[in-house]
């Protein structure tokens, strides 16, 4: 969201419609009512916005990409999608629940990213979230880590993966009660013979920025090779996926 990412609205929906379809489960924990006011928080390119919508809520989608924004907008032109920083979200009124699926875990303001959800809840309103948790994909993040240093070049780690603990303490500094939470593995099936590249070409650009191309690619080829024997299964690619989801309540 206030992430610097680039964002290929095409490549996430024709090779990682994964992301979408795992976030289903997350809707029916967020249990949109009609009428209910609902925020999507980095809603990609609308399929979950579109699923709760269905319900009969009134959702707004918003995310940093103008790439996903457009895409959702063309998908589902009766849902209102615009483009804005998570960290400096505003409105005239305020939603009865925030909802955002893998997303949070790209924003390295985590408290204030906080705040601003808390600030356009309701009293009583609910946050439904779910990303990246402690030592999510920790085998591709150590192995491209480790090629990056071996060519002799630097980097800053992209992402904010926190345990339970740790994010339970942050939102209740912000002001919200934490009514649910879990960390769990789901080791996700990529698409393809390329999935693997297809995964960090969409996710892990970050890592690259001060990598110059030709390096770029003897890296992922040489990370690729090195992941193999864990993540490439029965002819699959398969990412370590560790997510963390909450429920919290603003009080």
């Amino acid at each position: 969201m206030s992430s610097n990412q680039k964002w290929d609205a095409s490549l996430y929906d024709g090779k990682h419609s994964f992301v979408a379809n795992y976030g289903n489960d997350l809707v029916e924990l967020l249990n949109p009512k009609s009428g209910e006011k609902i925020l999507d928080l980095g809603c990609g390119t609308g399929d979950l916005t579109q699923k709760i919508a269905e319900s009969g809520a009134e959702v707004v989608g918003i995310d940093a990409s103008e790439a996903m924004v457009l895409r959702a907008q063309q998908k589902y032109s009766s849902i209102s999608f615009s483009v804005m920083d998570a960290t400096a979200l505003a409105f005239e009124t305020a939603f009865d629940a925030v909802f955002s699926n893998a997303v949070l875990h790209w924003v390295l303001e985590k408290e204030r990213v906080l705040e601003s959800i808390y600030q356009v809840l309701k009293p009583g309103g609910r946050m439904v979230v779910e990303f990246g948790g402690k030592d999510n994909c920790s085998q591709i993040n150590q192995r491209i880590i480790e090629n990056i240093e071996a060519r002799g070049y630097t980097y800053q780690f992209p992402w904010y993966f926190p345990s339970i603990g740790e994010y339970a303490q942050l939102l209740e500094r912000v002001g919200f009660e934490v009514s649910y939470a879990i960390h769990y593995d789901r080791f996700t099936k990529l698409e393809g013979e390329e999935g693997m590249r297809n995964w960090i070409a969409m996710f892990s650009s970050n890592f690259f920025k001060t990598v110059e191309a030709n390096d770029q690619q003897v890296i992922i080829n040489k990370t690729i090779e090195q992941l193999r024997d864990s993540l490439y299964v029965d002819k699959s690619w398969y990412v370590d996926y560790k997510r963390i989801r909450v429920v919290a309540i603003k009080r």
